[in-house]
């Protein structure tokens, strides 16, 4: 059974940092491209970050190119996402996520799994 965690969220002030961990079980994570996806309050999902099977390639959102860093650590079974100079709009509910494919890693529609999610809330 695959099952995606997501912890790490919280309450900070603007300017602030976070670092959202997603612990990944039941798949080789060799295997997949990992992602992180975002849903605010009276708003779609969207895209958030991506990163590659191995690592050494990522992919971002402009509006958090620069703030936010995704990275992985297959041994571990671990996904994360630092969170930097946080404003009040990145509060949102943050999801992990999980593909076996090669669509466009921006795309929902090309995820299999997803984590529950963990809410990130950012005061101003």
């Amino acid at each position: 059974q695959v099952q995606l965690a997501e912890s790490g969220g919280g309450l900070v002030q603007t300017g602030g940092s976070l670092r959202l961990s997603c612990s990944v079980s039941g798949l080789i994570m060799d295997n997949y491209r990992m992602g992180w996806f975002r849903r605010a309050p009276g708003r779609e999902r969207e895209f958030v970050a991506g990163i590659n099977w191995s690592g050494r390639f990522a992919y971002y959102a402009d509006s958090v190119q620069g703030r936010f860093t995704i990275s992985r650590d297959n041994a571990k079974n671990m996904v994360y996402l630092q969170l930097n100079s946080l404003q009040p709009e990145d509060s949102a509910v943050y999801y992990c996520a999980a593909t076996s494919g090669f669509g466009y890693i921006k795309s929902m529609a090309s995820f299999n799994y997803w984590g529950q999610g963990t809410q990130v809330t950012v005061s101003s």
